[in-house]
């Protein structure tokens, strides 16, 4: 269609642009890209039967290209062309013969098939290729197209939990694995958006106490080529292919359109619920993986030296080990990362975010990480992002990636150290133990159950997310199971995946031919991992299905199992059933004892017995606990007091029993207490079977092997 059609115009001033993306208007839709270098940008509309017409944008400030089209409207499928030169080694790809996908698109529909054609250089039928010589073969055929979408959702009265951190207890979950077996859910909806928000979901979520959801990535994505090449797929979805649009195969609708609405209608039945729905999202990388050997999907056929980091030669700069970095220090990528966040929060009415790999996002220009990023100060300025809950996955595979508690707020963290160092006391310490030999000692434990301190000690323990498992390793079934990895089913030769993973089989490798005793040890080895998760100082995040007993089969990197090796198994067994609730039973406890909750670090030190701390440590004899026996790697007890005298009365004891046989334990003489009364111990296979038991102070408790008990003084 020539440039001077009356369908075709420009309504805005070539110094203020319009909105990026597709915007609806009362006569047509408004469309507008980002694509400084190019030297002509066609949108590219579609027909229901694939026919395309091609019109031309025209050049706005700041990089921009849009025109207005007259009587389009939603539904209306369409995709980019962009011309320019072709000069890899300066970061420009420009090839028109490529149909992009909007970065600003709110819907898309169809699949990436991968082929040569949808690469901007040539590649051989294995896909690979040096990246230099382009490829003018049209990509169309084989890419999916953005889908206009108008806004607008019945929200009625629809309002976020606000849940304070203090009271909030994540549950890391898949929107397909939750739901894809879970019996009281149609068949029709399991796997889906209304299958997370069915009243079958939302009851085991409720029961458990859970606050929040935090789902593994929705916005849209794809496979990588190697996985389809092996008939494998990406599971859990850290491959994005469009930051705005929700991935279209979680919804039971078909049409981008119902899609959206169904998305906004889980989250308005969860928040009625009273649970709140965080995203994991995926900002540091994109679907086109490296400039040399990637496709060319969107960003890259419209600004590749702007939307990547690429180094003097073109080649990309890559912190997280996908091929590619998006460059948040350049105003178009940190603009379109704001914008989609805004979107999901405003218009998608989300409560929060977790950022995979968040280093990569605040890299300044010399590569290091800078808590002062425009990315993060844009964050913490933002009217509307700013109130929102924000988790940074603090490490990416870049130099000094680790940055655990080095992130400003209102950030909060996850928390490696916590999943270590419990991992290490409860499962390998045991093992040691039972062994004769030295283990780390306590001191580390000390510290994590009292909010990590030495990490979070600039803010409070609230920013500190306590973790013992999440979707990336073990399940708490398999770190009970299995000495090493199991990942042949991942077709990588059981390469991929982490080697460390402080576990302990407890002397047989799986869950077959497992005797009942051996059996028992693991079931109290996971109470055990719960309740230190639970009642810890900090924010608890529960990978789901570890309330069960989810297993993976030994599986720690599970990425690209789209099957019953990643979907819960709802068919559940009674000890299954009795760790659901003893699961239950802690989040409750947890609730129930604002001491366990503290929005602020305990005064005083708990070394050598500070007599103005709130935490109170003691040894198995009931002593104060003395810097010699945290560092002795002998000392395999811990006991401590929460001491809440000043917040409702309230005092708890904590018994943390790692040694590998049964043992006394003197309960401590505390100000004010006369008896324990034990409210909780992890022996027991249910939490109603506890029986009632009062305890005088100094007097001692025979503990099991490798457990965990709650008293409360009075």
């Amino acid at each position: 269609m020539p440039a001077s059609d009356p369908l075709v115009s420009v309504r805005n001033s070539p110094d203020a642009p319009p909105p990026l993306g597709a915007t609806i208007t009362e006569d047509g839709v408004e469309f507008a890209v980002y694509a400084d270098r190019a030297t002509a940008v066609q949108l590219c509309l579609f027909d229901v039967d694939g026919t395309e017409r091609r019109l031309p944008l025209t050049a706005h400030a700041h990089g921009v290209w849009a025109a207005h089209v007259a009587g389009v409207g939603a539904g209306q499928r369409y995709g980019y062309r962009a011309a320019g030169p072709w000069a890899p080694e300066q970061g420009d790809r420009f090839n028109d013969a490529k149909l992009l996908l909007d970065p600003y698109g709110r819907g898309i529909v169809g699949e990436v098939t991968w082929r040569p054609e949808i690469f901007g250089h040539r590649v051989d039928d294995s896909l690979a290729g040096d990246g230099a010589v382009r490829d003018d073969r049209d990509s169309a055929p084989y890419v999916p197209r953005s889908v206009v979408v108008a806004d607008g959702f019945d929200w009625g009265d629809d309002k976020p939990p606000h849940t304070p951190w203090d009271r909030t207890v994540l549950y890391e979950t898949h929107v397909r694995g939750l739901t894809k077996e879970l019996p009281d859910v149609p068949e029709h909806l399991r796997g889906t958006y209304a299958g997370v928000a069915h009243p079958a979901t939302i009851a085991h979520l409720q029961q458990l106490g859970i606050t929040a959801v935090e789902l593994l990535p929705v916005h849209a994505f794809t496979s990588e080529p190697g996985l389809v090449q092996t008939g494998r797929t990406n599971y859990w979805g850290y491959n994005t292919l469009g930051f705005f649009a929700p991935h279209a195969s979680y919804a039971s609708a078909a049409k981008p359109q119902e899609v959206i609405a169904e998305f906004k209608g889980m989250v308005k039945l969860l928040h009625a619920a009273g649970i709140e729905v965080i995203l994991d999202v995926v900002y540091n990388h994109t679907a086109e993986q490296s400039a040399g050997g990637g496709a060319t999907l969107s960003w890259r056929g419209l600004a590749e030296a702007t939307y990547y980091r690429l180094d003097e030669r073109g080649n990309d700069v890559d912190v997280t080990g996908c091929g590619d970095t998006v460059d948040l220090r350049q105003p178009a990528g940190l603009r379109m990362v704001l914008d989609s966040l805004r979107y999901w929060a405003q218009e998608m009415h989300v409560d929060g975010f977790r950022f995979d790999l968040a280093p990569a996002l605040a890299r300044g220009a010399d590569d290091a990480f800078n808590p002062d990023h425009p990315f993060l100060m844009a964050l913490r300025s933002d009217p509307v992002l700013s109130r929102v809950k924000l988790i940074a996955e603090p490490w990416d595979v870049g130099s000094h990636g680790w940055r655990t508690g080095q992130f400003p707020p209102p950030f909060a963290d996850w928390n490696d150290r916590f999943r270590d160092t419990v991992r290490d006391f409860w499962l390998c310490d045991v093992a040691a133990d039972l062994a004769g030999q030295p283990a780390h000692g306590v001191s580390d434990l000390g510290t994590r159950l009292a909010g990590s301190r030495d990490l979070f000690g600039s803010r409070s323990p609230m920013a500190s997310i306590n973790i013992v498992t999440t979707h990336d390793g073990f399940t708490a079934a398999d770190l009970t199971a299995f000495n090493t990895k199991h990942n042949e089913a991942n077709g990588e030769d059981n390469r991929d995946g982490n080697d460390n993973n402080h576990s302990w089989n407890f002397g047989v490798e799986g869950h077959e031919g497992v005797h009942s005793e051996l059996e028992q040890h693991r079931r109290r080895a996971m109470r055990n991992l719960l309740a230190t998760l639970l009642l810890s100082s900090g924010v608890p995040m529960l990978l789901g299905g570890d309330e069960f007993g989810r297993t993976q089969q030994g599986n720690n990197n599970a990425y690209c199992q789209d099957n019953e090796i990643s979907w819960y198994n709802w068919k559940l067994e009674d000890w299954q059933r009795n760790l659901a609730d003893t699961t239950a039973f802690l989040v409750e406890l947890r609730a129930a004892h604002p001491v366990l909750r503290q929005r602020e670090f305990f005064p005083g030190d708990p070394i050598d017995g500070d007599t103005l701390a709130a935490l109170h440590w003691h040894d198995a004899d009931g002593a104060v606990m003395t810097a010699d026996k945290w560092n002795d790697g002998s000392t395999r007890t811990v006991q401590v007091v929460f001491d809440g005298t000043d917040v409702q009365d309230d005092r708890l004891l904590l018994v943390l029993h790692g040694a590998a046989h049964d043992g006394p334990v003197r309960l401590p003489e505390q100000t004010g207490v006369t008896t324990w009364d034990l409210v909780w111990e992890s022996s027991y296979d249910r939490p109603d079977q506890v029986p009632s038991k009062e305890v005088a102070v100094g007097d001692e408790y025979p503990m099991t092997a490798a457990s965990f008990a709650v008293w409360r003084g009075r």
